[in-house]
């Protein structure tokens, strides 16, 4: 079982000291024994432990930085949410394929917001500007917030403002099983927990640090016990010997698991894997030994929004997944809604 996430540095922006978070989080790390360093800024940390790159990279992924968060113009998310709400970046988690990987460039750390309000004000501006129409917010683009949650609570507080929002509506997905001090919060419905999943293999050989599919099952049928609306993102679908046994067995487990009442109101995303060539660069510098399939001849090309090739699966075996994977769906979980193949 993977233990919660416990930073083994932690570093502070001055300005973060001005908020309560900041000012509940510093004496609990103190009382944990680990390491506080100050930093004028994020973009200013050097010299992070380590004799090489792989070393300072895996501590770079232990290291945690409390600071606030000055950009409150908020990115869009499609197809998940119309925006993406910013409360954690970066991920304590090792998946090999990870696009976070070439966003967060040689500084993979953890960075939790203290300016909780500000964040929330500003969802509040959002959600006026579209209202009576609902908006949505997805609180997991840059990171997995659950994964930090259980020291800062931020997500917590997220459920409950957005609990009791008219026309507001959380989102977030989630690698980990460390849900239960959300299981109280006073979510009146607002906000839809989903879990990543994947077959074994895939979590086996690329998904290391993260919790196994056994355990994320056992926190979805906890969280779908406290009432939330339910959904599943299986991502990345990677084509490997044995994929089509290996998702109808992660499915057939899912609903055998599953309490009935979560399978009413049900939501599914599919993602294939997919890779740019700077991705396929960091992963190979990142995770030399990995066994991540990463050749572009067997791939076909499709325009991406950040104005960069990315590397898909042939229009065949696309059809191939939508099929096998969305007619497991059809027979385990005829109700749920597939929100969208990508």
């Amino acid at each position: 079982m993977v233990k919660p996430f416990v930073p083994e540095l932690v570093y502070v922006e001055p300005r973060a000291l001005e908020y309560p978070l900041a000012k509940e989080l510093i004496p609990k790390f103190e009382k944990m024994g680990i390491e506080i360093r100050e930093t004028t800024s994020h973009n200013q940390i050097r010299n992070l432990p380590g004799e090489n790159h792989f070393q300072k990279y895996r501590n770079a992924k232990s290291t945690l930085v409390v600071g606030v968060r000055k950009t409150l113009k908020f990115d869009t998310s499609k197809p998940s949410a119309e925006y993406a709400i910013p409360f954690v970046t970066g991920c304590m988690g090792h998946c090999h394929y990870c696009y976070l990987q070439t966003t967060m460039g040689d500084k993979p750390y953890i960075r939790t917001y203290v300016n909780t309000e500000d964040i929330f004000e500003a969802a509040d501006a959002y959600m006026k500007e579209r209202a009576p129409e609902p908006t949505r917010f997805e609180a997991s683009c840059t990171s997995d917030i659950v994964g930090v949650d259980h020291l800062t609570h931020t997500l917590k507080k997220a459920i409950e403002f957005f609990g009791e929002s008219e026309h507001g509506r959380l989102r977030f997905v989630t690698k980990f099983a460390h849900v239960d001090h959300l299981l109280d919060a006073k979510h009146n419905g607002r906000t839809r927990f989903r879990f990543s999943i994947n077959d074994d293999y895939i979590i086996k050989y690329f998904e290391p640090g993260t919790s196994r599919l056994k355990e994320r099952i056992e926190a979805a049928v906890k969280i779908a016990e406290a009432g939330y609306p339910l959904g599943f993102i299986i991502a990345p679908i990677y084509l490997h010997d044995g994929w089509k046994e290996g998702y109808k067995d992660m499915l057939e487990r899912l609903a055998k698991e599953l309490p009935d009442v979560a399978k009413e109101d049900l939501t599914f995303e599919m993602i294939q894997h997919r890779f740019t060539k700077p991705a396929k660069r960091v992963i190979e510098k990142n995770y030399p030994m990995t066994k991540l399939e990463l050749d572009e001849s067997k791939r076909k090309t499709k325009w991406g929004r950040y104005g960069i090739w990315k590397y898909v699966y042939t229009d065949e075996e696309q059809e191939d997944i939508k099929d096998t994977i969305g007619g497991y769906i059809n027979t385990y979980f005829p109700k749920a809604k597939l929100e969208y193949f990508t």
